[in-house]
């Protein structure tokens, strides 16, 4: 596209003062553009992916010493000539360069704007596109493995093999309507409704892991729940090790919610400390805090409920149990002071599923806490494993199973080539919608626009 050529400038780094700053420029004629203000080395005439000390002159006088980094296309990120200017950091001189440049025609990027034009000129689909992002917002080892598995064509190179397969059942149908008047089968529908039913089990394991992949690259939120003085404060703090949320044996204390957190095995869980839940209470604040968490809980990802091991009975944590079931939210059964229990409360509780600890005295917490990677799979994460973290691939995909369980039952009720067709096509639209093969102009702005600017 002509207007791909234009070039762009944007600072790379982060806002503020520091040692450098890098300026990047990309587009047509940069490096002849850059080259009418450097003075070092004609770079016009160096060879691609080499660095140029020099100064960088206006109206005779020097702005910076700088290092010039000249890419030539095709061989840069955007497969454009492109530039990466090192400068002092200084606010002053960041913007004294840039403007000097947007006066030699050269304007500003949009957010994102490098990283569309390396998509649009086919250096990569866009699952590897987003992953840019997604690397660079990595904060934990989990979430930069799984973005770089994604950046270097892991989860691409799965639908890609995908949509062949997709392809080729498709082929098969069409020549058998070209072939219509001369009664010829290619496709045999059993064998058909085999291979439909294998691309299901990929697409279902995929959109299966969406819900790891969300827990990776946002987090984790965990509501800790329970009565009041079942001990929710003091496990929170026994897991941030340190006082955060105020302990009093006094019940109703927690009148809203603490938030804190911590980093448990690469994933960032954000705990949530919730008032005490109790059917009566007088204090007009304290029901307000009980709504507040009720609230929580239904937004949670996974709910702690703290039992109090040395006052309720077995009767009434069953009864809790089932409430919390019954929310269809993950959850994990926590039986707080241990040291204080009865034995025979702790031999019936230890078929439900428990896990003990004390969280005053600060023991078990690696138990929970390995329980909570244990339950989202966390545990067993191989590099090598294709996750999906974007939402937008997530619908994609359900779509794309959608059309191909309406094939099957389609197989099923022996309906036509061009019908069975129907569904195939859009089938493959929703996989080529992740990819990028399938797009609009409109999608990759809004996309686009959350990159940061510089990238």
């Amino acid at each position: 596209m002509l207007h791909q050529q234009e070039p762009i400038i944007a600072l790379a780094t982060p806002t503020g003062k520091s040692a450098i700053a890098v300026i990047r420029l990309s587009g047509q004629d940069v490096i002849n553009i850059v080259n009418q203000v450097f003075k070092g080395k004609d770079l016009s005439q160096q060879p691609s992916h080499t660095i140029h000390f020099g100064t960088i002159h206006h109206e005779g006088q020097i702005i910076d010493e700088v290092l010039v980094a000249l890419f030539k296309a095709p061989h840069s990120f955007t497969q454009e000539d492109s530039v990466e200017i090192s400068c002092h950091g200084s606010t002053y001189i960041i913007q004294k360069i840039i403007q000097l440049f947007m006066k030699l025609g050269v304007r500003l990027a949009k957010p994102g704007e490098f990283t569309q034009r390396a998509f649009l000129n086919g250096r990569f689909d866009l699952v590897q596109a987003e992953a840019v992002a997604d690397l660079i917002a990595a904060d934990t080892a989990i979430a930069h493995k799984t973005a770089l598995q994604q950046m270097r064509g892991g989860f691409s190179t799965q639908l890609q093999a995908l949509r062949k397969k997709l392809i080729h059942v498709g082929a098969l149908l069409e020549l058998e309507l070209d072939f219509a008047e001369e009664d010829v089968a290619f496709a045999d529908r059993a064998l058909l409704e085999n291979l439909i039913q294998e691309l299901l089990a990929i697409i279902g394991n995929l959109i299966q892991s969406f819900s790891l992949g969300n827990v990776i690259k946002n987090g984790l939120p965990i509501t800790i729940v329970g009565k009041p003085n079942a001990g929710k404060s003091t496990l929170l703090n026994a897991l941030l090790q340190e006082e955060r949320a105020i302990v009093s044996p006094i019940p109703g204390t927690t009148r809203d919610f603490i938030e804190a957190e911590i980093n448990i095995g690469g994933i960032h869980c954000r705990f949530i400390d919730t008032a005490g839940l109790r059917e009566h209470t007088t204090d007009t604040i304290e029901s307000i805090g009980i709504a507040r968490t009720k609230e929580r809980m239904q937004q949670a990802g996974l709910i702690i409920y703290v039992f109090d091991l040395s006052d309720e009975s077995l009767a009434t944590i069953q009864n809790t149990i089932e409430e919390v079931s019954a929310s269809g939210i993950p959850y994990i059964k926590v039986g707080n002071k241990l040291d204080a229990a009865q034995p025979d409360l702790l031999k019936a509780l230890s078929q439900e599923d428990f896990v003990f600890i004390s969280a005053a005295k600060k023991q078990h917490l690696d138990q929970l806490e390995a329980r909570i990677l244990q339950l989202f799979q966390l545990d067993q994460l191989s590099t090598s494993d294709t996750i999906v973290v974007n939402t937008r691939h997530y619908e994609s995909l359900v779509k794309s199973q959608n059309a191909l369980l309406a094939v099957v039952e389609g197989i099923t009720n022996d309906l036509s080539n061009e019908l069975l067709m129907i569904d195939l096509k859009q089938a493959l639209y929703h996989l080529g919608e992740i990819t990028g093969e399938i797009t609009t102009e409109d999608l990759l702005d809004d996309l686009f626009s959350k990159f940061c600017i510089g990238k």
